[in-house]
């Protein structure tokens, strides 16, 4: 059995905490949202692994993959017999905004969901939400029949308001998810449209939390008409960010406008605190430094990605699955999909040569096999130092 990645929580969820110094500013916590720490010695990375016809591929050993963590190579581990791990999975649906319209599309999803969980011993939970998430069935360990809870809440969905606050479900989903036993393989299923609105976690949070813990997301998205704009760019990982206006160090620099790190005084001109220099010290590595250039970018990355469409780049990060859907039918295309996927996932796990606080780069990739494609979660998220591994 796989050993759990460590994650404590500091805080319940509406407490504070104050991040060290030391931590660059776009990995602290803002004064709104819980903050939480990655003590750990071990990165847990699940891998699919398909032909070029989607079919799963079983057989690979750990020495047929390849990981670098911010570009440094790392020695791999396969977890045996993952696949019979237990699952706790909860479905996050918007009902809110542009949602409304397709809540008659997910009348039949009840046993799909139940398929895509499996054979193994499983919990469902369903989150709704609009502006707001709102838990609509606790997590329940009864397969889905004609009578059960789970089939009758999806068929009597209601429209919600006006909003959309994804990253605010999700941040709620994975603290369900965190309570479950540690020897649950922990998954989210989100249907929502493309596009955030309302969510009171901030960006840089969001991409903390969603990276903090080993949660996979898969998404079925329909699309949001604003993210279709030819200007939008269609590829999620671009760096597109400039350098730092008048040196890399330099005391005019201004702060960007996601510092999370610098309050409306400081943002107009005082000085410069802690938090800042030690965000800006951090940008100026980033361009010097291959390994932190790669985390920089990979951050970068990772927001704007959220920008431009969540369910996409949350699963992307997570290592789940992304489809795109219009109708019924296609959500149970994507359905069926998943239910081949999400239990045939090798479980691969390093112990991190290059450790820092903040968002790594994962890249996974075969050797010596060019018709197989593979993919994996693309980041991990580290608060706290963490020892490098003995040689």
């Amino acid at each position: 059995m796989r050993t759990p990645l460590a994650v404590l929580l500091l805080s319940a969820p509406l407490a504070l905490a104050q991040s060290p110094a030391s931590v660059p500013a776009a990995a602290q916590a803002s004064n709104d949202t819980p903050t939480l720490t990655t003590n750990t010695t071990i990165v847990l990375v699940p891998a699919l692994v398909t032909t070029e016809n989607g079919e799963p591929v079983y057989t690979l050993k750990a020495q047929d993959f390849t990981a670098t963590d911010d570009g440094i190579p790392q020695k791999l581990t396969l977890e045996e017999d993952s696949d019979s791990e237990p699952l706790a999975l909860v479905v996050a649906i918007q009902t809110g905004g542009a949602a409304a319209h397709h809540l008659d599309r997910y009348r039949n999803l009840a046993p799909l969901i139940e398929s895509m969980a499996g054979e193994v011993p499983h919990k469902i939970a369903i989150v709704t939400f609009g502006s707001t998430p709102k838990p609509l069935l606790p997590f329940t360990a009864d397969p889905i029949t004609d009578a059960t809870p789970i089939k009758e809440a999806i068929e009597d969905l209601k429209p919600g308001d006006p909003g959309a606050a994804i990253l605010d479900a999700l941040g709620y989903s994975v603290d369900l998810l965190r309570a479950q036993p540690p020897t649950y393989r922990r998954a989210i299923l989100l249907l929502s449209e493309t596009l955030d609105s309302g969510s009171q976690l901030k960006l840089d949070d969001a991409l903390r939390v969603i990276s903090d813990t080993n949660t996979a997301i898969y998404s079925l998205g329909f699309s949001t008409t604003r993210s279709e704009a030819p200007t939008q760019a269609r590829h999620a990982f671009k760096n597109d960010t400039p350098g730092p206006k008048g040196g890399c160090m330099a005391k005019d620099t201004p702060s960007g406008p996601d510092d999370s790190s610098a309050d409306a005084n400081e943002k107009s001109g005082s000085a410069r605190s802690a938090g800042q220099v030690a965000n800006q010290a951090y940008d100026c590595l980033g361009l010097l430094a291959p390994p932190l250039a790669l985390a920089k970018m990979a951050f970068v990355a990772g927001r704007n990605g959220l920008r431009r469409n969540v369910p996409e780049t949350v699963a992307s990060l997570t290592g789940g699955e992304y489809y795109q859907f219009k109708d019924a039918h296609g959500i149970e295309r994507a359905m069926i999909t998943l239910s081949n996927h999400v239990p045939n996932r090798y479980i691969l796990s390093f112990h991190p040569q290059s450790p820092h606080p903040g968002l790594h780069a994962l890249t996974l990739r075969l050797n010596n096999y060019p018709n197989l494609e593979v993919s994996a979660r693309s980041s991990y998220w580290a608060d706290t130092e963490v020892p490098p591994a003995a040689h």
